[in-house]
Formats: C-alpha cells, structure tokens, sequence
C-alpha cells in the first residue's frame, strides 16, 4: 500500500577515481607543513585520529601542490561536480526503477564551488528529465545540506503531488587546499575533507523509508565556527575547535525540540543517521544523546572509506544503514550540522 509520506526510492553514490590512504596524505602534509608549524610532529597524529583510512579527490597529488587561483578551482568544481552528480544520479534513478521523464523536481545541493547557470540545468538535459521540473538549487549550508536537501525534496513531492524528485548532493572539498596558508586550522582541514556525490530519488511508492518531516535550529552569534572564507586563491575552510564541545552541550536539547515539533519522545526514536563530520563529533552525538551499542556504525564507516565530504556523507551513511538494517517501522533521526551554525533534522519510518 502507498504510503501519504514520501519514500526513498533509491540512493546512488560516486567518488573520483583517485583514491588516497590517509598514512600517504599525512606523509605529504608533514612534507608541506615542515618547516612552517612548530611542533608538526605532536600535530601530525590528527591524521591518525580522524579514523579515516582512504579518501578521494578530483585531482592527483601534484595539482595540490601548485598554486591556483580561484577561477582555476571553480573551472575543476564545475566540471568534476558535474561528472559525480551525473554518476550518482544515474544510480539512484535506476535503483528507484523510474523513468527521469517522470521526475518533475530536482533539489541541487553544493558549497564548495559556484555555477550559473547552476549544476542541475545541465544535469537534468544530460539525463533526460522533464524540462518543466521545478528547480531548487541550495548554496552554503554546507555539511547540513545532506539532510536539508532530502527534506526539501520530500516537501516538494508533497507539495507537487509529485511521482519523483531528485535530490543529488556534490562537494568538492579538496579545491579549498591553501597552498599559502601553513596554519594547524590548515592542517587540520587537509586531514578531513574530500571529495563525492550522493543522488536520492524521493516519491510516492509502496516500499522504502518513509520520510515524515524536517527540523532546522539556527544558533544566534556562531556564524564564526563553520563557513568560507573568501580569497583571491579561493574558498578557505574556516572550521572551529569548539564544534565538538558545542555539538555535546547542545545536541540533547535540539533532539527535544526535534522530537516535540512530532509528538514524539526520545525513546520512540531509534534509529540514528548522522554526518561523519569527525570522531570527536560523533562520540559527542553518542554521549549527548546515550546512544549506545553500534548505531552510528554506518557513520564511522563511511567516514573511515571516504572521509568528511560535507553535505553528501549523511547520504552515503543512510544509504548504508539502508542496506544493512532491515525495516522495523521504528522512528529514525538524520541529524548535521552546518554554517550558521545550524543544526538540520529529519524524521523518518524504517
């Protein structure tokens, strides 16, 4: 039986080809940093910490390596963004078993470059979706952008009355590398971030996780922690220590606001699907909200395979807690925060 709620009808997830193990990323960056950050040798272990194990990036070493203006670094994003969206979506379509004539929505989600035309107009002509698709591109909500995204896509569909939307999620990140700027923020942003896609059709169907309805809470004077700071070489990552410790002193009473916005109570929720945005801030969602046993394991798995890819890793997480969970009508929260600083909730039916 069909459900009044959206479903998720098929995710689709892509990478670039050149695939990096963290120990060769942490040998580079104490290559690029010696000389210029005093004590590199206590700070190098961050690479260790972050659990990663593999990451990928849009280009080889060597372009890192070199200079390049801001002009040069969008011209890749807008190229190599295009390229995932495309191989992700075509994922997700043929995983949803539908026809993309019969996607009358598209929601673009993107912070690490520029574009106008935006992505998505070139997306839906290389993919053959309806011309009259209702287009909604979202720019700087960076790491939220995964959950905001799939919860604009699903209030079209109801909105719309729509068969299919599609959300699709690509960033960039590894472009923001500063080959100026030999600071430990640096450093600590070379050890995270990379590169990926994520594509979810959204729609009216009789199987797949129901998506019941959103949450956004912005913090008033935190705009300093998380966002962009614009130069001539560039998009500079500004990403604050404190997000951890702010994650843990508030995260149990965003999950109130959240569960009381539906009626619910926090013991009705659970199952978990939060952004890899670090180790640190994962244990801070598990002690903040006593979450015990594995049920971030999807989250330390996709961070330790791809790395913090932004807005499209709370969309490789639900995809592999998708395939490794099977459905027990229980309530789940998909949970990231972003600039803002924000915090970005969905509820859903798995």
């Amino acid at each position: 039986m069909k459900s009044p709620f959206p479903r998720v009808l098929g995710i689709g997830t892509a990478v670039p080809e050149n695939r990096f193990e963290q120990d060769r990323v942490k040998e580079l960056a104490g290559d690029f940093f010696n000389g210029h950050l005093q004590n590199l040798a206590r700070f190098l272990p961050v690479f260790d910490n972050t659990l990663i194990r593999t990451r990928y990036f849009v280009r080889e070493v060597e372009w890192y390596l070199k200079s390049h203006t801001f002009a040069e670094k969008n011209d890749i994003f807008q190229k190599t963004a295009f390229e995932l969206a495309v191989k992700a979506s075509k994922k997700a379509i043929s995983k949803a078993g539908v026809d993309p004539a019969d996607i009358d929505g598209v929601v673009f989600v993107s912070s690490t470059g520029i574009a106008t035309p935006s992505i998505d107009s070139y997306l839906m002509q290389e993919l053959d979706i309806s011309r009259n698709a209702a287009r909604m591109p979202i720019w700087g909500i960076g790491c939220a952008g995964g959950v905001s995204g799939l919860a604009r896509a699903a209030e079209m569909v109801q909105a719309r009355n729509s068969a299919a939307v599609l959300l699709v999620s690509v960033e960039v990140c590894s472009i923001s590398f500063q080959m100026e700027d030999k600071s430990l923020a640096n450093l600590v942003g070379t050890s995270l971030f990379a590169d990926g896609a994520a594509a979810v059709v959204v729609g009216r169907g009789e199987k797949g996780m129901e998506v019941r309805g959103s949450h956004s809470r912005l913090f008033d004077n935190t705009d300093y922690m998380m966002g962009w700071e614009i130069l001539d070489s560039g998009l500079k990552v500004i990403f604050s220590k404190e997000i951890p410790s702010f994650v843990l002193n508030r995260i149990s009473g965003i999950m109130d606001e959240f569960c009381s916005s539906f009626g619910i109570n926090r013991g009705q929720v659970k199952h978990f699907v939060t952004h890899p945005g670090g180790p640190r801030v994962l244990e801070a969602y598990e002690k903040g909200l006593e979450i015990e046993g594995d049920k971030l394991s999807s989250a330390y798995k996709v961070l330790g395979d791809y790395g913090n890819m932004s807005s499209p890793s709370v969309l490789f997480v639900l995809e592999d807690f998708l395939e490794n969970n099977e459905a027990s009508g229980d309530y789940g929260a998909m949970m990231a925060l972003g600039p803002g600083f924000s915090a970005e909730e969905l509820l859903y039916k798995w």
